[in-house]
């Protein structure tokens, strides 16, 4: 089975305002008043950004890379509430993009938007619900967040025929800003959020995990945690990573909510993405994390088989600019690849470049 994966996906704010219908700019934060902002500080370090751009522009180069490379499955993190409507949660950032912009996801093939983050619920109740309704009409699979605590914990399961289905499931921590507020009830729209990576979550990751697998299923652990900024990572999320491959026999990790690519670490054959970094965002023009070259981000293309694990991972390196991405430059790719493999060693892999201008993770 062929996977393309990435971190979040925040089509919301900035981005918003360049398609073809918007939300209203107005937005609440301190520094900030409307989302036109935002694309005001990209257009003053690239240069004018089109208006009304047709749906795929945000992918940019990416599209053919991924159709080259055919993945039998593509998944992203939508950090982003798909609505017009609700009130702004009191959290100082809320993303949110018009529900005819859904349209910029199936324009990109996307068979599963992981909903378990910390900005799926930014505009309440009724933007949560908006939602999950937008995604349902375009035909895009969820995981992690549903309208009851049924739904929510019910994986996304993709069947693949004679490859075996994939089971994906979805989870958000509290490290990762979601709030605890947001959890799914019993009769109340949510998130699918843990407590914390201890072995009780583990535990409860393995039990609702066994209900669902069938012999020869794959499983995909879709972890929302950790801070933005910062190549560490917590002994308490790698002691959790390994738990739950051990115990709940997780097939891949995908991890994600730090702003940047972060090591990769191979547990038992399986692959563990501690943070797969954004991949499309509109922070391009916003200073202050500049060590960790924000506008540089990576899509992983994963191969693995139930019986063999891991056979290859592929990552593509891109720059923002303009709200879309572009290859990035080998100058680029080169920094990339050096930062990653200096993470990865902590874990006994390295990274290099390819002969395709990508990165090749080497077990």
């Amino acid at each position: 089975m062929r996977l393309f994966l990435c971190g979040d996906v925040m089509t919301g704010r900035g981005i918003d305002q360049i398609m073809p219908r918007h939300c209203d700019p107005e937005i609440h934060e301190p520094y900030m008043r409307s989302a036109l902002g935002y694309v005001g500080l990209a257009e003053q370090r690239s240069g004018p950004i089109p208006r009304a751009v047709p749906p795929d522009y945000i992918w940019g180069d990416a599209l053919a890379d991924i159709e080259e490379r055919k993945p039998d499955v593509r998944i992203v993190n939508l950090e982003t509430s798909v609505t017009d409507r609700g009130s702004p949660e009191p959290k100082g950032i809320n993303y949110r993009m018009h529900p005819a912009n859904v349209t910029c996801l199936t324009a990109a093939g996307i068979d599963c938007c992981v909903l378990a983050n910390n900005h799926i619920g930014d505009w309440g109740t009724v933007g949560m619900t908006d939602t999950l309704f937008s995604l349902q009409e375009a035909k895009i699979t969820i995981t992690g967040a549903g309208m009851d605590e049924e739904a929510t914990k019910r994986p996304t399961i993709l069947d693949r025929g004679a490859d075996g289905r994939l089971l994906v499931f979805a989870y958000a921590f509290p490290s990762s800003g979601a709030p605890l507020t947001w959890a799914t009830g019993r009769h109340r729209p949510g998130v699918n959020l843990l407590n914390g990576p201890g072995p009780e979550s583990a535990a409860q990751v393995a039990g609702e995990i066994a209900a669902w697998r069938r012999p020869g299923d794959t499983a995909l652990l879709s972890l929302h945690w950790g801070p933005n900024w910062g190549y560490g990572i917590a002994e308490a999320h790698r002691a959790f990573a390994h738990r739950v491959i051990e115990e709940a026999n997780v097939d891949i990790l995908h991890g994600h909510s730090s702003h940047h690519p972060i090591a990769i670490e191979i547990h038992r054959g399986r692959p563990i993405l501690y943070g797969c970094g954004d991949f499309i965002n509109d922070y391009e023009g916003i200073g202050g994390n500049e060590e960790y070259r924000p506008e540089l981000v990576l899509g992983y293309v994963l191969d693995y088989d139930i019986a063999h694990g891991l056979r290859a991972l592929e990552a593509l390196p891109y720059r923002l600019r303009k709200f879309r991405l572009e290859r990035a430059s080998a100058e680029d790719v080169e920094w990339l690849a050096a930062r990653l493999d200096r993470e990865c060693q902590h874990f006994g892999h390295r990274v290099q470049t390819s002969d395709r201008s990508s990165l090749t993770f080497l077990p």
